[in-house]
């Protein structure tokens, strides 16, 4: 059973939610306002596996809550709900630091099994490890240690959220291999189906301005024009 915080204002799919997250097997706890959700996550710390977050909340907007709980280091997984379907908003939520998204109107099957995902990742995560140093990987003046989940680059500390982790982990396992954005997109958020482009290629960009010595000319993450990307250790 996982602990999950639902903030959404539409009180019928809010219900809806909860009633399907329970029957799952899930504690799940409803707010309907940004700055409620703000004081419950950051001003008391009180912890969940995961928040499900609209986007547009009075009072603290879903964006701006997520802003907030990565810049003080809350790595709790976000699935964003949204009633838009343009890509900019979807790709915003994204590079401040939620791992999924959902627009709206939503197939329940489909976010639960979203849910899933995220929390099966999140245990896998936890799972103590013997062989630390299997888990590490080196390239450059990086080193990520997957079973800690640091990460650094020369003396510096790089924060990554999780779903940062999970693409650095797909790349590590197919060294050399051109990697389509839908097999990016499969191995790291557990998606199918076409992928969004953009999203994985700012998830790149944002690997190369923590990894790269200078990104606009990378060694380790390649384009291969027409094809996906390339890591090269």
């Amino acid at each position: 059973m996982a602990k999950v915080l639902l903030v959404e204002d539409e009180a019928h799919i809010a219900n809806g939610l909860k009633f399907n997250l329970e029957l799952e097997g899930h504690h799940v706890t409803h707010l309907s306002d940004g700055l409620a959700a703000k004081e419950l996550l950051l001003e008391a710390g009180t912890p969940y596996d995961l928040i499900i977050l609209d986007l547009m909340l009075p009072g603290m907007s879903g964006l701006d809550l997520c802003r907030g709980l990565r810049k003080r280091e809350v790595f709790t997984p976000v699935l964003m709900l949204t009633a838009r379907s343009q890509p900019a908003e979807k790709i915003e939520g994204l590079q401040i630091g939620a791992d999924d998204y959902v627009t709206k109107p939503f197939n329940l099957e489909e976010l639960l099994a979203r849910v899933e995902t995220l929390l099966r990742r999140t245990r896998w995560q936890a799972q103590p490890t013997v062989a630390v140093e299997a888990d590490v990987l080196a390239f450059g003046e990086a080193r990520i240690d997957f079973a800690a989940m640091e990460a650094t680059c020369g003396d510096a500390e790089v924060k990554l959220t999780p779903i940062e982790f999970q693409v650095l982990k797909v790349f590590r396992d197919q060294p050399g291999r051109v990697l389509s954005r839908e097999q990016l997109l499969e191995g790291a958020w557990g998606w199918s189906g076409p992928a969004t482009t953009r999203t994985v290629d700012n998830f790149i960009m944002r690997l190369r301005r923590a990894f790269e010595p200078d990104p606009s000319q990378p060694r380790h993450f390649l384009s291969v024009r027409g094809a996906g990307y390339k890591f090269v250790p």
